[in-house]
Order: C-alpha cells, then structure tokens, then sequence
C-alpha cells in the first residue's frame, strides 16, 4: 500500500522536473537607431504577444525577458508595429515593422531586434550565434488586422 501511495507524487514529481526542463527563457533587445525618432513594435512568439517596446529618446533601449513554456524547441515569431525616423532633410517617416521568422533553440540566448533595407525588414538574431535565428522576408500575417 505504501509503494501505491507513494508513485502518484513522485510521477507528479518527474512530470513536473520534464516539463520545467523543456520550458525556456531567453532576452530580446530592441533599440532606437540614430535616424529613429520613436518606435511602438510588438513580438509575438508562436502566436502569443509576449512583449511590448515602446522607445522614445526618453527610453531609447529596452531588454525584455520572454518565457516559452512549451515542449518545442523551435518556434515562430513576428514582428508588429511601427517606427518613426527623420530624414536627411529634416521630414519625419513612419514605417511599418511586419516581418516573421523561426528560432531555434532559444532558451538561454540574447537576442537583438534588428532592422535592415531601410527601415523595412525586421528580424531577431543572436549575435554570437547565427543559427538560433532565421528571417522569413515578407509579411507576417500575425501583425495583419482580422478581415471579415
């Protein structure tokens, strides 16, 4: 009777140890560049918002801390919002940030949000490691407004 109470707790106990192993965290860094005046951008990871960046000259970097707790080790993200730059002429521009790509094996990683081909493609990547990112050009239909 002991051993028959006993394996229930101890089952919950491994059960609880793998899926703690499988869960992840890892960092996202989003900072102005030099022509950015203003950013509002939102990451998604495998459909779920998991962080906000909201930068201005007041907060012009900011580092995010995203939980995945899944038992996948790659996943899909994207990229939403919009940024304000200045021109060289002075004129303002806002661009829409809509991109999407997979990482792979993120758990334990820094990741900086990156923008190329001015101001118009969007993605994450690790710096040290080029393998934990990969960028899908082209819109993400998670930052895409429901049509009805």
């Amino acid at each position: 009777m002991t051993r028959r109470t006993l394996l229930p707790p101890l089952a919950l106990l491994t059960l609880l140890c793998a899926t703690a192993a499988r869960a992840g965290d890892f960092t996202v860094q989003d900072g102005m560049a030099r022509q950015e005046i203003a950013e509002n951008s939102r990451l998604y990871v495998d459909g779920t918002l998991v962080a906000t960046f909201r930068l201005s000259s007041d907060m012009p970097d900011k580092t995010q801390r995203v939980h995945v707790d899944d038992m996948r080790m790659t996943h899909d993200y994207a990229l939403c919002g919009e940024i304000t730059i200045r021109l060289p002429d002075g004129r303002t521009e806002i661009h829409e940030v809509n991109s999407e790509g997979t990482l792979h094996h993120p758990d334990g990683h820094h990741l900086v949000a990156l923008g190329t081909a001015n101001f118009t493609e969007f993605f994450l990547a690790d710096l040290n490691d080029q393998s934990i990112g990969e960028h899908h050009p082209g819109r993400s239909s998670v930052c895409s407004p429901p049509s009805t």
